[in-house]
């Protein structure tokens, strides 16, 4: 009788030690769900967006800069900009090409076939707002090394602008520069293909990024994973060309694996479509953005304006481009007098007559891949 009362006590104790058991685990699952509730609540979901518009080439022939030139021995570029001025401060991030070298005028102004630009040009198109800048082009080594070296430090100079692809020392060029803006951290690389058979100095190659697959992964893959947005400016492509080579196609689809968000392209000084590889949103060229070069096609440039967002929900961050548009502009002069870059929006018969045929023929190539999230239309103004 005795065993049997031990045994039932043990029954119970064990019967109510599980019920105990599969209450707890049931209180305690309820109270992790509340509490991953309750986090979830906590982690708010966090935006944030930055503005980008781009140009193209500032390519300064004789013809530009002598029409720049005043009274007093400099170079005043302003008036040729008016209708930018209305435009660019719009934009957190305004990038050009500085396709002419800023050598330093002690080596004399020049224009082509070897160029060098007053430093003026470059004082007045950042002081109006661009505030990223290229500077490897086919034209960086003009003046040499003197011309690449004085380059180097005037931009370095320049706090407020992020200039890409010509540096002072090796240094310079090895380091991971890191820019912010809006709560979005974005770096730029540049490279060019070539500097038209100019000499680069033997330990000096900092002087000019020169483009190859094994350089721009090396310099990719040291920043990749620390920013937000990565902008690779590329000097490619053939000359008056709409369409871009196979080359060109084959390093965006390169660069595109390697995570790039957005890649610039100059050097064609013709209007080059804009698409996209996955998410990688690629200007193939934006054309000229003050030359005196002659033909209609020359004289059209591309301007284009995104919006860079970043939604963050806890550690999870998404960047997308967004808001893609195209537009283009036009070179005016008056046989190479009062030059000014204005709009089509801004254009009519009297100041171009055609201009309508001529913004059908170019403004084609801008979306020349069907890519529904690129649109044709004039920038915002202020």
């Amino acid at each position: 009788m005795r065993k049997k009362i031990i045994l039932l006590l043990f029954l119970l104790f064990v019967i109510v030690g599980l019920s105990l058991l599969a209450y707890y685990k049931i209180f305690s699952d309820k109270e992790e769900i509340k509490t991953k509730k309750e986090e979830n609540k906590e982690i708010k979901e966090e935006n944030y967006n930055l503005s980008l518009m781009a140009v193209g080439d500032a390519l300064i022939h004789d013809g530009v800069y002598k029409d720049a030139y005043t009274s007093n021995g400099n170079y005043d570029f302003n008036k040729m900009f008016t209708y930018f001025k209305d435009i660019v401060p719009n934009y957190d991030l305004a990038f050009y090409n500085q396709e002419t070298i800023i050598g330093g005028k002690n080596l004399g102004v020049s224009s082509y076939p070897l160029f060098n630009s007053p430093d003026e040009i470059a004082n007045n198109l950042t002081d109006m707002g661009f505030n990223i800048v290229n500077l490897a082009s086919n034209h960086t080594m003009d003046k040499l090394e003197k011309g690449a070296s004085y380059s180097a430090k005037f931009w370095k100079n320049k706090e407020d602008v992020y200039a890409v692809g010509n540096y002072e020392s090796k240094e310079d060029r090895d380091n991971v520069v890191i820019k912010e803006k809006n709560g979005i951290t974005y770096s730029v690389l540049a490279y060019t293909y070539g500097t038209n058979g100019m000499p680069v100095p033997e330990g000096k190659e900092y002087l000019v990024n020169l483009y190859s697959d094994e350089v721009a992964k090396a310099d990719i893959e040291k920043v990749r994973d620390k920013v937000d947005v990565l902008i690779v400016s590329m000097h490619w492509g053939s000359e008056y060309v709409n369409e871009p080579t196979e080359e060109q196609k084959r390093q965006a689809q390169y660069l595109a694996s390697l995570g790039v968000d957005i890649i610039i392209g100059t050097h064609p000084h013709v209007v080059q479509p804009i698409t996209f590889i996955d998410k990688t949103l690629v200007i193939y060229s934006l054309g000229n953005f003050i030359s005196a070069q002659e033909t209609d096609n020359q004289r059209t440039g591309l301007m284009v304006s995104l919006d860079i967002n970043k939604v963050k929900k806890g550690e999870d961050i998404n960047i997308s481009i967004d808001n893609v548009k195209g537009d283009l502009i036009w070179t005016y002069h008056e046989r190479y007098r009062n030059f000014k870059v204005i709009p089509f929006s801004k254009l009519d018969n009297l100041s171009l007559p055609n201009y309508e045929n001529i913004y059908n023929e170019y403004s084609k190539y801008v979306n020349l891949y069907n890519n529904e999230n690129i649109t044709v239309g004039p920038l915002k103004e202020a």
